[in-house]
């Protein structure tokens, strides 16, 4: 398929793992210009994505290939009604590794297909598996270096497109609008209700506080117009980075993506990935750390004071998404938990930068 073209096929896009067939292989993989027969696949989950599964794929070829004998198969699996629900986030990553991908400087996996259905209630990812590389832990958390080389890694994302003007020409890709306040807000505060209703007395008066501010101040902010805008991850947290034993990244999950001001990946990384004592150690630096790599990918008229007022008035991202995300994603033990230390690491990290806001 030509870049720009519609991602989407004809046939049925697998939503199980066991459909995953030797046949259905072979014809998306030819079809994004393989010249291969797969003959047998297994597959076994990977990861602890939220919204899709992921599983390692081990494919043995009829005769002699280029392609990689193990890849990473991601795809949307459960009820339609869940699937549904994540259709504009399947959609965004496919036009992530299809359409851009190819423009920015952020490590990000090879990708051999991607399909979407045109509901966007079915996806299918084909990527390169990064073994021996391994995921973050989000509720573990990571130390101050691991912070510090994906923040200077998402300078590749957001410096190739800064302040471009054809980034708001992608589909799905404009500013948000008044409209777009007016359906976050008449979503918003049911959802931070239930949040809070779901985890009851597992949190503090300081988190309340926050969910609270996230509700009062959401709406203006997300509409107050961005001097800077880029590509956002949108979801920039270690659970979504892979690293490698050599120490270099691998940015994963582009399901999120959207315009606005680059600092918000950068303060909800640090303010969940980080201990809080490492987060009030480290967290100047890093960002100083950042704002140079933007330079050397050619930001220009930006400071490093401006860069660390936009990464302070960016810590609202972090409610912003555990709530979301909490509400979006099915419930399990595991992303309960993570929601919680999230949360907890980011109320204390607006309390100490953002005077008054929690009071």
């Amino acid at each position: 398929m030509e870049p720009g073209a519609p991602a989407t096929v004809s046939d049925e896009i697998p939503t199980d793992p066991a459909h995953l067939s030797p046949e259905w292989l072979t014809a998306v993989l030819r079809a994004h210009g393989g010249d291969v027969v797969v003959e047998r696949v297994t597959a076994t989950p990977v990861g602890s994505g939220q919204m899709a599964g992921s599983y390692r794929l081990r494919l043995d070829y009829r005769g002699a290939s280029d392609l990689p004998s193990t890849m990473i198969a991601k795809l949307a699996v459960g009820p339609e009604e869940h699937r549904s629900f994540g259709s504009g986030a399947f959609r965004n990553e496919v036009r992530f590794y299809r359409d851009l991908a190819g423009t920015l400087r952020v490590p990000v996996p090879g990708c051999h297909a991607a399909v979407v259905s045109e509901s966007g209630s079915e996806f299918v990812l084909l990527l390169d598996d990064l073994a021996p590389a391994v995921q973050g832990d989000q509720i573990a958390g990571c130390d101050a270096e691991r912070a510090r080389a994906v923040a200077v890694a998402a300078a590749g994302l957001h410096a190739p497109r800064w302040c471009d003007e054809s980034l708001l020409e992608v589909p799905g890709m404009a500013l948000p609008t008044d409209e777009d306040r007016a359906l976050m807000e008449s979503v918003l505060e049911p959802m931070a209700e239930a949040f809070l209703a779901r985890f009851g007395d597992r949190i503090g008066d300081r988190e309340r506080a926050a969910v609270g501010w996230l509700v009062e101040r959401a709406g203006p902010w997300l509409v107050t117009p961005p001097r800077r805008y880029s590509l956002l991850h949108g979801d920039l947290r270690i659970d979504n980075v892979m690293f490698a034993p050599d120490g270099s990244v691998t940015v994963l999950d582009w399901q999120t993506i959207t315009p606005g001001q680059p600092l918000r990946d950068i303060a909800f990384l640090l303010a969940t990935s980080l201990t809080v004592a490492d987060r009030r150690a480290a967290e100047r630096e890093i960002v100083a750390d950042y704002h140079r790599a933007l330079a050397e990918h050619g930001v220009t008229d930006y400071s490093a004071e401006q860069c660390w007022e936009d990464y302070v008035a960016s810590l609202i991202q972090a409610p912003l998404i555990i709530v979301f995300g909490a509400g979006a994603a099915a419930p399990t033990e595991r992303g309960d938990r993570m929601f919680l230390t999230m949360l907890e690491r980011a109320a204390t990290a607006i309390d100490d930068l953002v005077p008054g806001a929690l009071s």
